[in-house]
């Protein structure tokens, strides 16, 4: 949803700090603006593009359109050891997406991205997931001294999203997998009941390899032999299109609601939680819960309570006094200080004078946004077309 031109603008600074009367996303996203009653943009682009879908979602209206997915998925799959390929990193979206894949007749392959960053908790819930499932698994697991190389040098780069150099390798494993078995779907378990709104603000597309690429060139002090680049014309145009491997969404057609998915995945497949979204990963736990609101003002939690706020999940007084509290104590925090500084070969002192770098903007770097909104917005009309003739991913 484009501002409109009345609309009240709001920057970080504190004379001018708000939060959203509806949600608790605030002036921390640079980008946020408001309209005459305080409701933020993302409420307002959620009312817009999202809200609809959701409640019907919620409803159970497009359980319909999932079981018409499922058939089809089951049909392109037949004679095939697998008819789907679900990527698991053992938290709450991907655990609860892949249970109900199973329930719902499918044969996934279970994919796994080891960038060398898995907690030891993470490690059992995705072995118990497999074993109760009755699951095969496919792991890939990075050369850690090219993941560490590129891990650094984000971190030297002063950038917002450091998490990329693993986000960005996921994908890669996924469609590298189904091509070799001719599968046609991958499930993704992004979700808009849980997750629709993330600021752009906040970090940049992983997707970008040109970016990728150009941050690791200056920083970097090796090579990238091994670690698995995919441009954003192979990611989603060339494996889409041209190999007709489609991403689909299952958990945006029915009933999702992140409380009682974390039961039912406790329940049946004995998953045990980590104590933040995402912090399935020691780094992104370290990377969400102390980097981010540390050297750049951003606290994840507003965005993932507020996405849960707009699809009637929690109320904005439990959000708020949820943001209250603690969701990494300091022992834990001071503890994986160490050891990522250990692991990626700085002492203590070193990680710390990151934090002193001038913060940086992925625009500081050679990316490829400008070629890609220019392809994106040339393709529209072809796009349409390949929509009405079925065959848009």
């Amino acid at each position: 949803m484009d501002k409109p031109v009345d609309a009240v603008d709001r920057h970080s600074d504190a004379a001018t700090y708000q939060r959203c009367v509806r949600t608790v996303m605030d002036t921390t996203d640079p980008e946020i603006w408001f309209d005459e009653q305080g409701v933020s943009s993302h409420a307002l682009r959620f009312d817009a593009t999202m809200k609809d879908q959701v409640r019907a979602a919620q409803a159970g209206e497009l359980i319909p359109e999932l079981n018409d997915l499922i058939a089809q998925i089951k049909k392109d799959g037949e004679g095939k050891p697998y008819d789907c390929i679900v990527g698991v990193s053992g938290g709450v979206d991907s655990t609860y997406l892949i249970l109900q894949a199973v329930k719902l007749g499918l044969r996934p392959l279970a994919v796994h991205f080891d960038s060398g960053w898995n907690s030891e908790l993470a490690v059992d819930n995705i072995h118990n997931i497999v074993t109760r499932l009755d699951l095969d698994l496919y792991t890939h697991v990075i050369d850690w001294r090219e993941m560490r190389d590129l891990q650094l040098a984000f971190f030297k780069a002063s950038l917002a999203n450091c998490d990329v150099p693993t986000d960005h390798a996921f994908g890669w494993v996924a469609y590298q997998q189904a091509v070799k078995y001719g599968v046609k779907y991958i499930l993704s378990g992004a979700n808009l009941a849980s997750e629709s709104i993330l600021p752009q603000s906040w970090g940049y597309n992983a997707s970008d390899a040109k970016h990728v690429k150009a941050v690791h060139k200056q920083f970097g002090t090796g090579k990238l032999k091994t670690y698995p680049l995919m441009g954003l014309f192979k990611r989603h145009i060339w494996y889409p299109y041209a190999r007709g491997v489609k991403t689909v969404k299952p958990l945006n057609l029915m009933p999702y609601r992140y409380d009682q998915a974390k039961q039912a995945i406790t329940d049946e497949v004995g998953w045990r939680d980590y104590g933040g979204k995402h912090y399935e990963s020691v780094f992104t736990r370290y990377f969400q819960g102390y980097y981010l609101p540390k050297k750049f003002g951003f606290d994840k939690r507003l965005a993932h309570y507020s996405s849960l706020i707009l699809s009637e999940q929690m109320t904005r007084d439990e959000a708020l006094n949820l943001l209250k509290t603690e969701n990494y104590p300091e022992s834990l925090r001071k503890q994986d200080h160490e050891f990522i500084a250990k692991k990626l070969g700085l002492t203590v002192s070193e990680l710390d004078a990151i934090y002193d770098l001038p913060l940086r903007d992925y625009t500081d770097y050679p990316n490829a946004k400008r070629q890609w909104d220019v392809a994106m917005a040339a393709a529209r009309v072809p796009v349409k077309i390949l929509k009405k003739l079925g065959l848009r991913p």
